[in-house]
């Protein structure tokens, strides 16, 4: 009987090397930790990245890796999955990576609908060119490209993902195994681009960034940890969101006897787009942080599976490559 797989199954011998502190090598311990409870196989899991602090994980992961092109690797990751379908792919990106140069990419992966988990580190800032501000950098962020202080209005992430028809979306935070490990799962198990944001920590260049909602102090206030079919509740239940049905916006009550009722409190449904919308777009200085699989659209169709439909050979070689390029004409109507 073949032994259980652990974390250490899915390391390899390289030397990681991040900053001393950088929320990356959490995020790491997680991933190789989550695909051991899984029982993921090493010799069917892929890991792509593009370029950034992020894109040296498939050095560090004990399967198969692909360290791409800046902003382009959702665009290897789909022509892996379509090559061959029974391939686990995750595609590692950054904010920077993933949300400027990549944007483009990374809305048609999420919009077709092709099978991998897409884990998107954000942590507002450009790392590996020394300290950049990036598209979800909040005004006012000062760095060597904006020393007066950022003036663009930031990406929301998710909300990118929920405007790009993405069919599951979740968030993380990087040192919040508990909570991520099986966001992960879950993304692992969804047929489709299952796109995930973590907060990241960038120890150097925007240390801290996130401390609003990530200190323990003050977690149990600033965070709203989301879960199909359980109400918005958050601060150890003594306060939720309710839903105005006038303004149609979601507004912070207090929950007790002498309050408003739990019953009252809306419940997660992680199949409403409409509740998806209203989560990703909170406003963070006056709400929790949403965190969890916010939305999940289980019954869309993978691109991936649509692809191989259409292909009556089920890529079956029917020909000669020298053959079709001598043609006249490489395509006729069928």
């Amino acid at each position: 009987m073949t032994a259980p797989l652990t974390a250490k199954d899915f390391a390899t011998d390289q030397e990681v090397r991040w900053c001393p502190g950088c929320g990356d090598y959490a995020i790491l311990k997680c991933v190789q930790k989550t695909l051991a409870d899984v029982g993921a196989d090493p010799d069917n899991t892929v890991f792509v990245s593009g370029i950034g602090c992020s894109s040296r994980f498939p050095y560090y992961m004990n399967a198969y890796g692909f360290h791409t092109i800046h902003g382009r690797a959702p665009a290897f990751a789909t022509g892996l999955k379509l090559a061959n379908p029974d391939l686990d792919v995750w595609l590692v990106t950054g904010d920077g990576d993933g949300l400027s140069i990549g944007g483009n990419h990374l809305l048609h992966v999420l919009r077709r609908n092709v099978d991998m988990a897409v884990m998107l580190f954000n942590n507002e800032i450009y790392g590996l060119t020394k300290g950049q501000y990036s598209p979800t950098s909040r005004p006012g962020t000062r760095s060597p490209s904006t020393p007066a202080g950022s003036i663009d209005a930031p990406v929301s992430p998710c909300a990118f993902a929920l405007g790009a028809n993405a069919k599951f979306i979740a968030r993380g935070i990087d040192t919040d195994a508990k909570n991520l490990s099986p966001v992960l799962k879950a993304a692992r198990e969804f047929k489709g681009a299952a796109f995930v944001e973590i907060f990241q920590n960038c120890i150097v260049y925007n240390k801290d960034r996130f401390e609003d909602f990530v200190a323990k102090k003050t977690a149990a206030e600033t965070q709203l940890h989301v879960e199909h079919g359980k109400p918005l509740l958050f601060a150890k239940g003594t306060k939720g969101l309710k839903l105005n049905p006038q303004t149609l916006t979601l507004e912070i009550v207090n929950v007790g006897e002498n309050d408003t009722p739990e019953a009252d409190i809306l419940v997660h449904d992680e199949t409403n787009r409409m509740i998806a919308q209203l989560l990703v777009n909170l406003p963070m200085s006056d709400f929790p942080m949403p965190l969890g699989v916010i939305y999940r659209e289980p019954s869309a169709p993978s691109f991936d599976d649509a692809f191989w439909k259409a292909h009556s050979t089920q890529g079956k070689r029917t020909g000669k490559v020298a053959d079709a390029l001598r043609k006249a004409s490489v395509w006729t109507k069928g």
